[in-house]
């Protein structure tokens, strides 16, 4: 066992540095020790108070092992960091002492951890203070020896940190190999799986599209009408939504076109709109008035289906005469462009399928000439930048502009100039439909 106490820091490592020697503990943890030691003590030594520092050997059931204390002999305990934190880990007990425990390795066994090649411990051995040689050295001598061997320790030291440092190096680079490796992995798997996924968007997105057609009436040919139609939906995620509309001709040859704005988006809004629709064109073919029609689609939807709800405009085209007609249920109001090149909007009042007291409150009609043109829309349309009645103002300007080109390419042409600076993204519809009375209608109904 050793005991000794201390004034000085440099004392307290040479002790300690015997001590690891003794016990043939790794440079590594002598290192670690001495710093730990040399932290702790100085600031009482500093103020003048003295620190005991024993070490002993124990056995015990994990082998031997090598217990360092330090305590100070001032009462009060002193000020030190964590012994967590240490450079050597360590534990304080209630009394303020300092206890390191750590494990010696078996007598001839090289210790571990640190050693350079060809060292052999136990080599370097420091004299013990105030010891002098029996071959009549003196003090001064017997200093020198143990300074020189001190040094040669500090060296052994620095030497094993070194390694330890080059071997963490070392690591630290395979560790880096390692992580650019599975970072190239995990990118050229994150580009699959974003290839992959373009490739399933495209898919769903042709999935829906193609049903998207098939829910759309065949293109109408009449004489004496041409019809165009525009359809954009609100994503290209979800190419179908609440927008939806119908034409057909009644067995007297009037043109009636049904626009529908569903409430809501995606497939539950288009089956709604796709009911509405359905509904619309079985009481027009059962003759019933234009209208009674919207009163009419709501109380037979309603026994059935109390959350549907859309607006509708309906409108009947006289291709013999040009007379056009005109109902609505809360729906944005039909543009008539002249062919003289002056507008209007054609308003009708009313009340949407599921709004209260539903149904259009009368029947606008007037008279086309040759080459006036209607446009149809849904409020995609002129409330893209949130403000319908400048939205308005713009489809009018738009539809003055290009009255002239033929009636295919209207809504499109219309629909490219509005939907520029989009501050609320919705299902857009367009529709245009042009009287000629040549009698002979050209149109195909694609969209423009």
């Amino acid at each position: 066992m050793i005991r000794d106490t201390f004034r000085t820091v440099h004392a307290l490592r040479r002790t300690a540095r015997r001590i690891a020697v003794t016990h043939r503990l790794s440079a590594e943890q002598r290192a670690r020790l001495v710093m730990s030691l040399s932290q702790v003590a100085a600031p009482p030594l500093n103020s003048g108070r003295l620190v005991t520092l024993t070490a002993a050997q124990e056995s015990g059931r994990g082998g031997d092992q090598v217990v360092v204390t330090l305590r100070f002999t001032h009462p009060e305990a002193p000020s030190v960091t964590d012994p967590e934190t240490l450079p050597l880990p360590g534990r304080a007990t209630s009394d303020g002492t300092l206890v390191w425990r750590l494990a010696a390795p078996p007598t001839g066994q090289q210790p571990s951890g640190g050693e350079q090649p060809g060292h052999q411990p136990g080599r370097i051995v420091l004299p013990s203070p105030g010891e002098r040689s029996h071959n009549g050295r003196t003090h001064s001598a017997t200093a020198v020896a143990g300074a020189e061997a001190d040094l040669a320790l500090v060296e052994e030291e620095l030497q094993a940190t070194l390694a330890r440092a080059d071997a963490l190096a070392v690591e630290h680079r395979r560790l880096e190999e390692e992580l650019a490796e599975t970072n190239s992995g995990v990118l050229a798997l994150y580009v699959q799986l974003e290839e992959r996924d373009e490739q399933l968007r495209a898919a769903h997105g042709h999935t829906l599209r193609a049903l998207e057609d098939a829910l759309r009436p065949r293109p109408l040919r009449a004489d004496g009408v041409e019809l165009a139609v525009h359809y954009a939906p609100a994503s290209d995620d979800a190419p179908t939504g609440g927008d939806l509309y119908d034409w057909f001709t009644l067995p007297d040859g009037t043109v009636h076109i049904t626009i529908v704005d569903a409430l809501g988006h995606g497939v539950t809004s288009t089956r709604t709109a796709l009911t509405v629709t359905h509904a619309v064109r079985t009481l027009a073919l059962e003759g019933h008035s234009l209208g009674s029609i919207v009163s009419r689609t709501d109380e037979i939807l309603a026994s059935f289906d109390q959350n549907v709800m859309a607006t509708l405009l309906l409108a009947r085209l006289d291709p013999a005469s040009g007379e056009l007609a005109l109902a609505n249920g809360s729906h944005p109001p039909a543009l008539l462009v002249r062919a003289d090149g002056t507008a209007s909007y054609l308003e009708v009042r009313g009340r949407g399928i599921g709004y209260p007291q539903p149904g259009s409150e009368r029947v606008l009609t007037t008279e086309l000439e040759p080459d006036d043109l209607v446009i149809l829309y849904t409020d995609g349309l002129t409330e893209c930048r949130r403000d319908p009645y400048e939205g308005e103002a713009a489809l009018m300007t738009s539809a003055l502009h290009h009255r002239a080109r033929p009636t295919g390419r209207i809504p499109g042409a219309i629909a490219a100039d509005i939907l520029v600076d989009v501050l609320h993204s919705d299902d857009t519809l367009a529709i245009a439909a042009r009287f000629t009375s040549t009698g002979a209608g050209s149109d195909d109904g694609e969209p423009g």
